[in-house]
């Protein structure tokens, strides 16, 4: 019987021992786009991404690269998502492909979290460094506190180069340049070399007690306190004691070494600088609005009414980063994604010029392989089942208006 408890420890140690080596080593990488995962609501409904531009398709190891654009806080936010008021801009990129040099919203360093207003438009930026080659998918992305992250359009861009290259240099306050890419790397891995020397002895010094099995036949039997000796508890406390005195001991040297420091910034940026779009003199009410499911299309019926001096045309219907347009009115000539862009895909029963004072329904109709590629259409399937997106209208000079629309959407399917 004795034998047979050594060997069942024995192998649950190894099991042990595996299982941690493994979940040390074992990184895996991910290549799927985020904005499929989450729910089509909360893309169509919180921000609206429009106006995007990365800087560069392909840029070389340390070279930077922006995005850039705008988006608009939707005044009709979700009630089950908790309000923008503390929320943090980010990019969406698988890992650290990139370092953020720096992220501005209305011309101002957003270095933390801000305060964001339903409604409003915000122009943006975000700087980045290439860090690590390879083809990445870069995504604009809110961080909302409670709604967690709100993932906007990405791009793929190219880092080509070498890893070993990189480098991130960072003046300190004291005037000292460190790269960050290592700075105190051999500290960070004698640390954790120490930390895993010590778990390892407590783990080798109890390889010799019964372990699992043995153990819970143990308690099972009313012998539980036979498990723990009294040389057991001292060898407990001397570990406890000597963790104690590490943790003391290397503060007090850290803190005589860098006698400078300075705590993060955790502060809230409020009154953050809008974005002023041109007053909107088109107005829109939503008839009815329907997502056709065997057609993968919406279709809208719009009373639009001219309340400007200049004729107007419908060009651009944009919801959770996918843009449908007429191109008879409008073409993208941004290099917008092209699995995003749907060029033709907004089709208007008459779309000719709406003339000044006057009042047009029509029949809309955005129509794309996206809705189903991006999972828009699960739209259909919430409890509170509601679209949301930007109508841009051009008159006869260029200008263009933003209108945001909201209304139930009903599905058909037939």
């Amino acid at each position: 019987m004795k034998i047979i408890k050594d060997k069942v420890a024995k192998l649950s140690f190894v099991a042990l021992l595996v299982a941690m080596t493994a979940a040390m080593f074992y990184a895996p990488t991910a290549s799927a786009h985020g904005e499929k995962s989450q729910a089509a609501f909360m893309r169509m409904r919180t921000i609206h991404w429009f106006d995007l531009n990365w800087s560069k398709e392909e840029v070389p190891v340390n070279e930077t690269m922006t995005i850039s654009g705008k988006f608009l806080v939707f005044a009709g936010w979700p009630e089950t998502v908790d309000k923008p008021e503390v929320s943090f801009l980010n990019v969406g990129i698988p890992g650290p492909v990139f370092i953020r040099a720096g992220s501005w919203i209305g011309g101002q360093l957003v270095p933390r979290s801000v305060s964001l207003e339903l409604g409003e438009v915000y122009e943006f930026k975000v700087l980045l460094k290439a860090r690590r080659p390879g083809d990445w998918h870069v995504h604009s992305m809110m961080n909302v506190q409670g709604g967690g992250p709100i993932i906007g359009p990405g791009k793929w861009v190219t880092i080509t180069g070498s890893m070993s290259e990189f480098v991130n240099p960072v003046t300190t306050l004291t005037g000292q340049t460190i790269n960050l890419e290592n700075y105190a790397l051999d500290n960070v891995y004698f640390w954790h070399a120490v930390w895993f020397a010590i778990a390892f002895a407590w783990l080798l010094f109890w390889i010799k007690r019964p372990l699992f099995v043995p153990r819970h036949i143990a308690v099972a039997s009313g012998k539980a306190d036979s498990l723990i000796s009294a040389g057991d508890k001292k060898i407990g406390m001397v570990f406890a004691v000597g963790t104690l005195v590490i943790v003391a001991a290397s503060m007090g040297a850290t803190n005589e070494k860098y006698p400078v420091t300075t705590p993060l910034q955790a502060g809230l940026l409020r009154g953050m600088k809008t974005y002023q779009m041109p007053e909107a003199n088109v107005s829109v009410k939503v008839d009815d609005a329907t997502y056709r499911v065997p057609g993968r299309a919406m279709q809208m019926t719009l009373t639009i009414t001219n309340n400007g001096d200049s004729a107007v045309r419908l060009g651009e219907f944009n919801t959770a980063g996918v843009r449908f347009l007429d191109p008879a009115v409008h073409e993208d000539d941004t290099a917008y994604p092209d699995d995003l862009l749907a060029e033709e895909g907004l089709t208007v029963s008459d779309n000719s010029p709406l003339a000044p004072g006057e009042t047009r329904t029509v029949e809309v109709t955005a129509s794309d392989a996206a809705w189903e590629v991006y999972r828009l259409a699960d739209l259909i399937y919430d409890p509170d089942s509601r679209f949301a997106g930007l109508l841009f209208f051009w008159d006869e000079k260029g200008n263009r208006q933003l209108v945001t629309v909201d209304a139930p959407l009903i599905p058909t399917f037939i």
